[in-house]
């Protein structure tokens, strides 16, 4: 058995485009993935509830009235728990695999020390997945059947997107536990915008998201405790007219937490969302159209 074969009935990831993209932005939603192989289920000490507590819950329907607007949407089918694509892609923990892994493979990131590499060893607040090791083969076919099609399929579109319209915005999303503070204060926000400290993007564009978000009413801060992670620092090359922005969700906003269904406020969110993607379109677009690379 492989990942092949863990997604012979629904796809690993799917991509929601508009029938011509009206806009320069593409949309990714990596780790809102909830289809849970009963094969990765059977290896996972796990129960099907506490498995999804690193899952990004409904952030892809949250997001989705971009495709309205005209921007295409990545979203992952697969659980971040089997498989994170927001890594390297062989970030792997040698302590999880019968066989050494190759020598290639970073395993001395902090991601890897904790627990949360290529292949996660953890979910939630420090909770081991599997039942023993793993075959190292599982790792390879998970990043050769998955991961590395899922880069190309991202890589793909930001290329399209810069080739359409001069630059490419990519907008990776996820959510946050509800008690996260941002640095050192007592402040629990709604957003965070991460640009990995000014580096992935132009900061009138981060600038705009979060005035943008505030005039809405939202708490919204910058890079604490979340900057990015791989996806916003490997595609984000701000001085190429390609940007990227990582925005964080508080999950108090939309869902409970311990049952992880829904709350009233979901559908409120995501018409603010749609709202906001709207409005960022209009915004960004005057201003890439008078400063087109934006390598402030």
């Amino acid at each position: 058995m492989s990942a092949a074969a863990d997604f012979e009935q629904i796809p690993a990831f799917e991509l929601h485009a508009p029938a011509s993209q009206a806009a320069p932005f593409v949309f990714n939603s990596p780790h809102s993935g909830r289809h849970y192989p009963q094969r990765f289920l059977d290896m996972s000490r796990l129960d099907a509830n506490v498995i999804r507590r690193s899952e990004d819950c409904y952030v892809d329907e949250l997001f989705s009235g971009a495709v309205a607007c005209g921007a295409p949407l990545l979203m992952a089918n697969f659980p971040r728990a089997y498989l994170d694509v927001n890594r390297e892609p062989w970030e792997l923990d040698p302590r999880m695999f019968c066989e050494p892994v190759p020598a290639y493979a970073n395993i001395r990131s902090p991601r890897v020390a904790g627990g949360l590499g290529t292949v996660p060893k953890l979910v939630g607040e420090g909770l081991d997945i599997y039942r023993g090791r793993l075959p190292l083969a599982e790792a390879v076919s998970r990043i050769e059947t998955i991961y590395e099609p899922y880069h190309e399929c991202l890589k793909r579109l930001l290329i399209e997107t810069h080739c359409a319209f001069g630059h490419g915005i990519l907008i990776d999303c996820h959510s946050m536990p509800a008690g996260v503070r941002s640095g050192e204060s007592a402040l629990r926000p709604d957003f965070i915008i991460g640009d990995r400290f000014g580096v992935s993007a132009a900061p009138a564009l981060t600038e705009c998201v979060i005035r943008l978000l505030s005039a809405r009413g939202y708490c919204v801060v910058h890079n604490k405790p979340y900057a990015g992670g791989f996806i916003t620092e490997h595609y984000g090359r701000p001085a190429q007219g390609l940007h990227a922005l990582q925005i964080e969700i508080n999950r108090s906003l939309y869902m409970d937490e311990r049952t992880l269904e829904k709350t009233q406020g979901f559908h409120a969110l995501m018409d603010d969302l749609t709202g906001f993607v709207h409005e960022l379109m209009i915004v960004a677009g005057q201003y890439f159209t008078e400063y087109p690379l934006a390598a402030e």
